[in-house]
């Protein structure tokens, strides 16, 4: 009987804290908000042919430079880094932008057309 006490104060606790903090559920509800504009173009980034080509695109260029370049999801942004760059592609309630942050931590954003050749975003990426 004991753990059930336990674990029903500490449920109680949780709900209390929750409704001392108004702030808690404005947060939440902004989040939530923000998840549901981005979603459209999240699934976009993560399943669309663009990301793909992208993909094929950075290995050859890795290829052809000799360097790797490592590619990684971080929820619904895609990372690319190679020589201490990165470019992230991150999904926005307006669509997808691009984020080049070079080593000093200065960081470009432009928007990303999910419709056009990724070449082109891998070349001013690279300096190529």
């Amino acid at each position: 009987m004991g753990f059930l006490d336990n674990l029903e104060s500490s449920l109680k606790s949780l709900e209390d804290s929750d409704e001392r903090d108004p702030r808690e559920h404005v947060r939440r509800q902004e989040e939530r908000t923000r998840a549901v504009a981005i979603g459209p173009w999240a699934e976009r980034l993560k399943n669309g042919p663009y990301t793909q080509k992208l993909l094929d695109q950075a290995a050859v260029a890795g290829h052809r430079l000799r360097t790797k370049i490592y590619m990684a999801w971080f929820d619904d942004t895609l990372r690319l880094e190679a020589k201490q760059r990165r470019l992230e592609l991150r999904p926005t309630a307006d669509g997808v932008a691009a984020a080049f942050i070079e080593t000093d931590g200065a960081t470009k954003t432009q928007a990303v057309d999910l419709e056009s050749d990724p070449g082109e975003l891998l070349r001013e990426w690279l300096g190529q």
